[in-house]
């Protein structure tokens, strides 16, 4: 796994057929005139989140909204999306909650958010393409972007001195410069594939341009088998062929070591890591850079991200009012100043168009040698994400049989391409099952 993801899976609900609102929103305004909620008087709603920090905003906006009060609940658990469904499904959900994309997109599939497409158009400049794509799945919006993690590379300089090789530009270089070093030292391997986390082909099929799900008209069109995922699937399948890749578990606690220790000198990574590598790389702080990440086309640079959002639920009585304060939460200088400190431990990276006035702060200088412009590469990461992905109707669920299978092709008992293509028909098996109008891309 290229960033150390928590992924929480949701229930087995069934799903419905995903709302297909295709209409462009018009409205790209995003002055506090134009976003002025449409509903008037006081009124009281409830935010559910796990992220460090946000409570204290919360505090800060109910000081300064009396007219719209929201109720903070600190969410944290495993067992959160579950909680969520059944508060939907029992009419005692939230008004909002933290969720990541490819839950968003689950959720709104089940019918469990509120289409808030109208009512989010006047926030969506703010935001960049990829962040407002993840709020947005099928073309309706169910929520506002809070946060990215887009990725970029972070690399053992004084290792990769010591084995001749640089920081790589494309991932040809990647594998290239895994088989210079195994030649030096079978011990030290270029990268790590956790056999229990996928994500790293997820990352790869983003960054090469594939769309896994894609919407079509009146239904999606799956593909895991294009020449763009399969570019993807070649990469981690030279890793896995070749030895290239170490395979700390994630799930380790001792999984810091296999980087700091030197025995795998390379990896993709986002901003919310950083702080917790400076705190867990003893041994080799002052020894890291960052650089972009690799690409499949130097002409086309692109890489990925993942997105945190505030989903509407369904039930909410005043889903204006939810919006207004989950866009003020997450692109206000006033409540990004203080959330991407590092202080307030909430590790948020902001989803808006520009990130400059927030990179500087939140790069460890003890960690980081200083000869790459460390703000640079970040911005540059934010720049670049693809905005072709989309998270499927039934991502979240797909995620977890890939999870599955991707154990077997770390054993080698399995190759990327069949892994591709059993998901390929698993996904449209059960789409169709479930009522989802889909066919295969290819």
């Amino acid at each position: 796994m290229s960033t150390f993801r928590t992924r929480a899976f949701a229930g087995a609900a069934a799903a419905l057929s995903l709302s297909l609102v295709l209409a462009a929103c018009s409205s790209d305004g995003d002055s506090d005139a134009a976003a002025k909620p449409s509903t008037e008087g006081k009124v009281n709603l409830e935010f559910w989140s796990w992220t460090e920090g946000i409570e204290a905003q919360v505090k800060v906006w109910n000081k300064e909204h009396p007219e719209t009060q929201i109720k903070f609940v600190n969410a944290a658990g495993d067992t959160v999306y579950q909680k969520l469904r059944a508060a939907v499904t029992s009419g005692n959900a939230p008004c909002l909650s933290k969720m990541d994309g490819m839950n968003l997109a689950n959720f709104a599939a089940d019918g469990l958010l509120t289409d808030i497409t109208k009512i989010a158009a006047p926030y969506k400049s703010r935001y960049t393409t990829p962040a407002w794509n993840s709020v947005s799945p099928g073309g309706a919006t169910y929520g506002i972007p809070t946060g990215s993690s887009p990725l970029f590379t972070a690399y053992r300089a004084d290792l990769f001195e010591k084995y001749g090789i640089e920081a790589p530009k494309t991932w040809d270089d990647v594998i290239a410069a895994g088989k210079a070093v195994q030649k030096k030292d079978k011990n030290v391997k270029i990268y790590n594939m956790a056999g229990e986390d996928p994500s790293t082909l997820v990352d790869l099929s983003w960054q090469a341009g594939a769309q896994w799900y894609k919407i079509d008209g009146d239904h999606w069109v799956i593909d895991f088998t294009s020449p763009e995922a399969l570019k993807a699937g070649d990469i981690v399948q030279e890793l896995v062929d070749n030895n290239l890749a170490s395979s700390a578990s994630y799930a380790d606690p001792g999984v810091f070591k296999t980087w700091d220790l030197g025995k795998t000198i390379l990896m993709t990574t986002s901003t919310w890591q950083l702080p917790i590598y400076d705190t867990n790389f003893p041994k080799s702080k002052g020894k890291w850079q960052l650089s972009d990440a690799p690409l499949f086309d130097t002409a086309k640079p692109q890489t990925s991200s993942n997105f945190d959002t505030a989903a509407v639920l369904k039930g909410c009585k005043y889903p204006d009012r939810a919006a207004q304060f989950a866009a003020w939460l997450s692109s206000s200088k006033e409540s990004l100043t203080t959330l991407t400190d590092p202080a307030s431990k909430s590790g948020l990276f902001p989803a808006v168009n520009d990130v400059s006035p927030y990179v500087d702060k939140i790069i460890p200088t003890d960690m980081f040698n200083g000869k790459s412009d460390s703000a640079n590469v970040i911005t540059t990461a934010a720049s670049r994400v693809g905005d072709q992905w989309q998270y499927g109707p039934n991502y979240a669920s797909m995620y977890s049989e890939m999870q599955k299978q991707w154990g077997k092709v770390m054993k080698k008992e399995l190759t990327v391409k069949e892994m591709l293509t059993n998901l390929q028909e698993w996904t449209l098996t059960d789409l169709k099952e479930k009522g989802v109008n889909a066919v295969a891309g290819s």
